[in-house]
């Protein structure tokens, strides 16, 4: 396993506080399911000097972005451009041959390679991670350093969870910042590695 890095792969998400990240039925004309943009009001708030916009300044100051295939189709593959030309890192499990992703964005279809790959091409920036899928697969290969969890206070009730199919190991985690905004909270966990819960 890699040693941890200046570079760390942080998960972003919206998260409501049973655990959901989009309402059911997401779908292309509805990417964010039923009622799933609820999620996102704090956005309102990305150009202020409080908490949320620190919290957008550095996400967009990432140098590099995972991506999983579902959330990278939804989002109409960004044009090829997530934010200021970074690479994106599409982690799936099938890439076609004639299917040439946009701009700065790349087809891997192994979990640690895609890892690789990202923090390379991030420099001593953190690399954003995006989506249930690839945070998931990434968790479960021991690949991800830290989350940034913006918690909404809403019960979605149905839809798409973020931390399903982890498998039967629990993985412990540090939380080592929380601020608090108008309708978010967004907290930041450090990743134990195994041999530090041990």
């Amino acid at each position: 396993m890699e040693t941890r890095t200046n570079n760390p792969i942080r998960l972003y998400m919206s998260m409501s506080l049973d655990g959901y990240v989009a309402g059911p039925d997401d779908r292309p004309g509805q990417e964010l399911g039923r009622d799933g943009g609820r999620l996102f009001n704090w956005l309102d708030d990305r150009e202020s000097d409080g908490p949320s916009g620190q919290v957008y300044r550095e996400a967009l100051a990432t140098g590099a972005v995972i991506s999983g295939r579902r959330t990278f189709e939804l989002a109409g593959r960004w044009q090829g451009d997530h934010h200021d030309g970074v690479p994106i890192f599409v982690l799936t499990h099938q890439a076609d041959d004639g299917d040439v992703p946009p701009g700065h964005a790349r087809f891997v279809t192994d979990v640690e390679d895609c890892a690789r790959q990202a923090r390379a091409a991030g420099g001593n920036r953190p690399v954003m991670v995006h989506g249930a899928g690839a945070a998931q697969a990434l968790l479960r290969a021991g690949q991800v350093d830290e989350m940034e969890i913006h918690l909404v206070p809403v019960l979605l009730g149905d839809g798409r969870r973020l931390f399903d199919h982890l498998g039967s190991d629990h993985i412990e985690l540090d939380l080592v910042r929380r601020l608090e905004d108008r309708d978010v909270t967004h907290l930041r966990y450090r990743v134990r590695r195994a041999e530090e819960s041990a």
